[in-house]
């Protein structure tokens, strides 16, 4: 017991004494770096993984009860969860009695909804493929037809035709060509619930987080499951909380602040993260949900899996005249079911009567602020939306523009067309009679608009806005994706140079690869397009004393402005004395035992508990020989070429796949490898498009396993959907460069490059996720591949790695995530589609 008295006495010593005060745990105020010309530093503030501060004011200490201080009992222990946590917890089936989920656990995952687009008619293909006949629960599925909807072919007619007629034969609600854009349905019909958990075949599912739906991608495979049991899988990220201060400032937009995030947080701070914002009363009422929306979108570029706004004062009341808009409009639509089944009052008093919050407490990966206040109107490119400059610096080299865009689902709802609308009537001009001329677009620049859906048009017409844009000269587009994912009318040609108010400007996405394409808000790029060139309308006006903008890494309170309550604190006392007890009580199990190799042993691995159940037939040990690859962001081209994977007959052939795996990477890739491998590579491996014959190709190598510092997280989902092993640790990248690179590789995940990014070719329906930084590989080019004579072996039932650095090399071990049950089951059946084939067969 020694071990567990040295841990309390430790914690009386330093959490009695120190959390019970202030401390200056923040940099003072005079220490703040203000951001304004690149390169930016941020000031950095200790990065807290709580929630809440852990220190109380002298006085609330002097006046505490003495029956708070004197209770027999603790209070009852609880698992403080984030707001993201809390909705899975909702939405997962078979967790073990009393199970709390947490970051890093898988989860079998039942979601609210499950939206599906163009890419439906390929879902159903698999579907049906699986062996599936039936929905499970056709009110779970909605599928909607927006990303190639002014194509007029006969061959995209009759997948619109197939997708509408199987819609219909399974009782699913269907939103045709020219309705809207699927995310903007999704928000607008009310299957984004609040505190609810919405998928999508597509990457910009994180938009249902401007209304507090925990919306996330996933790929076709998972949309099969689903559609097919009710069912996928999903690991919950990392959650990082980013917090807003301040107030945003009149001519500031939700996609300034969402273009500036990903500018001034460009290093991969949130990548594969879940995000919650938050913000006080005041700072949020400032955010209306149009900005939301925006915000929560682009999350998707700044490389997050979700972006989730809380329920608060401002959500409340959108859903309140949402729903009194809904019971004023109840003709229904012929092939979905009513707005007011989900936009009805008496579903949101049973909202409001309980709405979910995180709770204090709640561990975060990370945290970031930052200054609204603090914000100009920001302009994203050309063609990275890491690049974000401030609006004025770009109107000083007055850069000419050929073509302007106000479309998409970040905005081109009824407030940024009444917003872009603004911009010309104040630049219309009345003679002497009072003759009002309207304003015009600038000769020679093409003005796209559409709006995000029928009704947000509808509204834009009832205001006049849609009009006012039509007379200065604008062209309208259906309801649908068009430009921004570069399909149909309006293209970027060669040379050219276009500003959007869409999400994504690399090079390609909208045209042309030798095209330029910007981002702003839709003030900006009206304003744009009457002058001709990059500008704004003048609303914004910079504060007196401004000297840049302000955020960084912490929650950004300054030391002297925290206050908790006096239960807070004591309840944290608790929480740390009841882990203390626990790491005493496992190291007197453990017998006091040190740790072996430099790695250490893991404590803790023979408790009752820690290990984890392996189901009949999957092996409890993965070992093999480690295979080098020393790059990072290596992305899904450059393992399995572009070139070959729309080519059914090759993909389908797995030793033609085994035989140009990683070509693009190294063409002697298949000379070095063998059998048995485990393939380590370095960090945000499998970034790119979501072909899942990158996956597959490594398992025609007869590659059973993939380590790798990170992975991209569709790459990683495919993985498991077609029973490829992986598992990520960055130590072991660490000490194969040291012991193997011919250089000092100093790239990591988040060093942007310089080379071209470009959209991949053929790649409309795929789910890509964000263009990663260019591939980084060491000098030595002749060793892009080593066999190392390290051997690797994941130890499945202890959730650890061992790693033999050669023959007489060190020994060490790591702990790493669980490879529960329910995800064994899917790799062991062959991945997703077997697993599902096996649920349909036990119905």
């Amino acid at each position: 017991m020694a071990t567990l008295r040295a841990s309390l006495q430790r914690l009386s010593r330093t959490t009695a004494l120190t959390h019970l005060r202030l401390t200056r745990q923040c940099l003072p105020a005079a220490a703040t770096t203000h951001l304004h010309h690149r390169p930016r530093s941020f000031t950095s503030t200790p990065a807290p993984h709580r929630a809440e501060a852990t220190d109380a004011f002298p006085s609330l200490l002097a006046s505490t009860p003495p029956s708070l201080l004197s209770r027999s009992q603790p209070p009852t222990p609880t698992t403080p969860q984030t707001l993201t946590e809390k909705i899975v917890q909702r939405y997962s089936q078979g967790l073990p009695q009393g199970k709390y989920v947490k970051s890093g656990d898988y989860v079998t995952l039942s979601p609210h909804h499950c939206m599906t687009h163009d890419n439906s008619w390929p879902v159903a293909t698999k579907f049906m493929a699986i062996g599936a006949t039936k929905i499970h629960d056709p009110k779970q599925i909605v599928m909607t037809l927006d990303h190639d909807v002014q194509n007029k072919t006969e061959k995209n007619l009759k997948k619109y035709s197939q997708i509408e007629d199987f819609a219909k034969a399974q009782g699913v609600d269907f939103y045709p060509a020219g309705r809207g854009i699927g995310h903007q349905i999704m928000v607008e019909e009310g299957y984004a619930w609040p505190g609810t958990m919405a998928v999508a075949s597509d990457s910009h599912s994180n938009m249902y987080g401007g209304v507090a739906c925990l919306g996330t991608p996933v790929v076709r495979t998972d949309a099969a499951a689903i559609w097919a049991t009710g069912r996928t899988w999903w690991q919950i990220p990392p959650i990082a909380r980013v917090n807003f201060k301040g107030i945003l400032p009149v001519g500031v937009t939700g996609k300034d602040v969402i273009v500036a995030l990903c500018g001034l947080f460009n290093n991969d701070e949130v990548l594969n993260h879940g995000i919650e914002f938050t913000g006080d009363g005041n700072t949020m009422r400032s955010l209306p949900v149009d900005d939301r929306l925006a915000i929560a979108n682009m999350t998707t570029e700044w490389g997050a899996l979700s972006g989730l706004f809380p329920i608060d004062d401002v959500l409340k009341g959108w859903l309140r005249y949402k729903a009194t808009e809904a019971s004023m409009y109840k003709a229904p639509p012929s092939t979905a079911s009513r707005t007011t089944d989900r936009f009805n009052h008496q579903r949101l008093d049973d909202l409001f009567s309980a709405p979910l919050t995180a709770d204090k407490g709640a561990t975060y990966a990370k945290e970031l602020y930052l200054d609204l206040s603090t914000l100009s109107p920001y302009v994203s490119g050309p063609n990275s939306v890491k690049v974000a400059t401030p609006l004025n610096e770009l109107e000083d080299q007055n850069i000419p523009i050929n073509k302007a865009y106000l479309v998409s689902c970040t905005n081109s709802r009824r407030s940024d067309l009444a917003a872009a609308a603004k911009v010309f009537r104040n630049a219309a001009t009345t003679d002497s009679t009072g003759k009002i001329t309207p304003a015009k677009i600038a000769s020679g620049v093409e003005f796209y608009i559409a709006a995000a859906s029928l009704p947000e048009q509808k509204a834009a017409e009832e205001q006049g806005d849609w009009q006012v844009l039509l007379s200065a000269g604008a062209q309208p587009l259906p309801s649908g994706c068009g430009p921004c994912i570069g399909l149909g009318t309006g293209l970027l040609e060669p040379g050219e140079v276009g500003i959007s108010a869409s999400n994504r400007n690399f090079k390609g996405r909208m045209g042309s690869t030798e095209a330029k394409a910007y981002l702003g808000s839709p003030e900006v790029v009206a304003a744009s397009a009457l002058a001709g060139r990059i500008g704004g309308p003048g609303w914004y006006e910079r504060p007196q004393g401004w000297e840049g903008v302000v955020g960084g890494e912490g929650d950004g309170v300054r030391e002297e402005e925290r206050m908790i309550s006096i239960e807070d604190a004591l309840d944290k006392l608790v929480r740390e004395a009841e882990e203390a007890v626990r790491e005493g009580e496992q190291a007197v199990n453990l017998g006091g035992g040190e740790g072996e190799g430099k790695g250490g042993k893991v404590a803790g691995d023979e408790v009752d508990g820690a290990l984890t159940e392996i189901l009949a037939g999957f092996p409890e040990k993965v070992e093999g020989e480690i295979l080098w690859c020393d790059a990072d962001n290596v992305n899904t081209d450059a393992i399995y070429p572009g070139k070959y994977t729309y080519d059914d007959a090759f993909s389908s052939d797995p030793k033609k796949m085994a035989g140009v795996v990683m070509e693009n990477y190294d063409k002697g890739f298949g000379g070095v490898a063998r059998e048995g491998d485990v393939l380590v590579s370095g960090f945000n491996f499998g970034c790119g498009s979501s072909r899942e014959q990158a996956a597959t190709a490594i398992l025609a190598k007869k590659i059973p396993l993939v380590v790798a510092g990170s992975f991209g997280n569709i790459f990683g989902r495919n993985s498991i959907n077609n029973a490829l092993m992986g598992v990520e640790v960055p130590r072991l990248v660490e000490r194969l460069r040291g012991a193997f690179s011919a250089s000092a590789n100093t790239t990591t995940t988040g060093t942007a490059g310089t080379a071209p990014i470009t959209e991949p070719a053929q790649n409309r329906q795929s789910l890509d996720s964000p263009p990663p930084a260019p591939m980084a590989t060491p000098g030595k080019k002749n060793d892009l591949t080593v066999r190392t004579g390290w051997t690797f072996t994941w130890d499945v039932r202890r959730s650890r790695v061992i790693i033999k650095e050669g023959t007489d090399g060190e020994e060490w071990t790591q702990k790493v995530g669980e490879l529960p049950p329910n995800v064994q089951s899917i790799i062991a059946r062959g991945g997703l589609e077997g697993w599902v084939r096996g649920e349909i067969a036990a119905a």
